[in-house]
Parts: C-alpha cells; sequence; structure tokens
C-alpha cells in the first residue's frame, strides 16, 4: 500500500486528497483511510511540484474542519444509537468507546489531540455530538486541530522535501515511521488493556 499512495495522490489530485481528508474526519466508514501518510506524501509531492502547497494545505485543512463538524452533527443526531448496532465490516462499537475513554480522558482537548491518532479522529467529535457539547466551543477546538493536522502534516512534508536533497530515496522509511508513530498510542492502550485483564 505504501508504494501505492504516491501513485493515488497523482491520479486524484487535489479534489482526491480533500475529499479522502473530508471522509477520514467526519465520515463513519472513514477510519481506515490514510490520513497521516496520505497528507505527508502530497506535502512532499508538493516540493516537487505536483500540486501546489497553498492549495494542499489550505483545502486538507477546511476538509478536516468540515469533516469533524459532520461527525458532530452526526454524533448529536443518531450518534447513542451506534451503541445498539451490530458489528460489521465497517463498523465496530470498540471504536467507539476507545474514542469515548479518550474524550473522557483528555476533556475538550480530545477534538485536537484526537487529529493525530488513526481511528480516534473519525470517532471523536462523534462523541462529541453524542456529549452535547457546545458547538461553538468544539468548533473552536475543531479549527485548531483542523489547522494543526490538516495544514501542517503537508507542510511538514513539504519543507523535508524541500530542504533534503534526494528525499524520495527516503521516503517509504518516513512515511513507515508516520504509520507507527501513530498506531503506537492504540498498540500502547490495548497492551495495557490486555496486560490490566491478565493481573
Amino acid at each position: 500500500m505504501l508504494p501505492d499512495l504516491e501513485t493515488v495522490i497523482r491520479a486524484v489530485g487535489l479534489l482526491g486528497v480533500w475529499g479522502i481528508v473530508y471522509a477520514e474526519s467526519g465520515l463513519l466508514v472513514g477510519f481506515f483511510l490514510p490520513g497521516d501518510s496520505l497528507l505527508f506524501t502530497a506535502g512532499f509531492l508538493a516540493s516537487q511540484g505536483v500540486v501546489n502547497i497553498a492549495l494542499l494545505s489550505a483545502g486538507c485543512a477546511i476538509a478536516a474542519i468540515a469533516g469533524d463538524s459532520t461527525g458532530y452533527w452526526f454524533g448529536a443526531r443518531v450518534g447513542r444509537r451506534l451503541f445498539q448496532r451490530e458489528d460489521s465490516l465497517l463498523f465496530h462499537r470498540e471504536h467507539l468507546v476507545r474514542a469515548e475513554a479518550f474524550y473522557a480522558k483528555h476533556g475538550r482537548k480530545t477534538i485536537i489531540l484526537a487529529r493525530f491518532v488513526p481511528v480516534v479522529r473519525t470517532f471523536a467529535p462523534i462523541v462529541a455530538g453524542m456529549g452535547s457539547m457546545d458547538y461553538r466551543t468544539f468548533l473552536t477546538y475543531n479549527v485548531v486541530g483542523g489547522l494543526l493536522w490538516g495544514a501542517g502534516i503537508p507542510l511538514v512534508g513539504y519543507q523535508l522535501g524541500s530542504m533534503i536533497p534526494d528525499i524520495d530515496r527516503y521516503l517509504l522509511p518516513i512515511i513507515g515511521l508516520i504509520i507507527i508513530v501513530s498506531i503506537a498510542p492504540g498498540l500502547l492502550h490495548f497492551g495495557r488493556e490486555y496486560l490490566r485483564q491478565r493481573g
């Protein structure tokens, strides 16, 4: 999958990247999409002239903010019913429970922090909507998180691509590291839960 990210971005262009960011941020089925690695790779490709970095960053931030707002309203309207749903290929209650626990621990900051945690970032705005978080408060944190994640990660990819000669030779290891860092919190959480249940 990793080697195909560049191909995907070249094929779908800016609109496709924005659509993926929106889906991962706001649609229930978007939790499996490659958010962090996609944004970094798109930023790198911008440094090579494939896409415009200003349009990429602005569009990704807007898509991320709009996606989280969609998730919030979905959670406010039908969120509680999700707990009665049977698990399916695209939906597992465990994802929702994990996001709810993350929200309970970190409070409003979850809307910002969850941006950098795969799966949780898709479900956190739904949990905020379910919990009737004041929308103006939610939107404030949403905008901050959307800018940091949606615009920030492409800019990091762009800067590294501009500064390091032949960085494309290191692109796959860098993306691999991003994925490892992204899933590490989840692995630690499951490890702690496993040890707690055994001990």
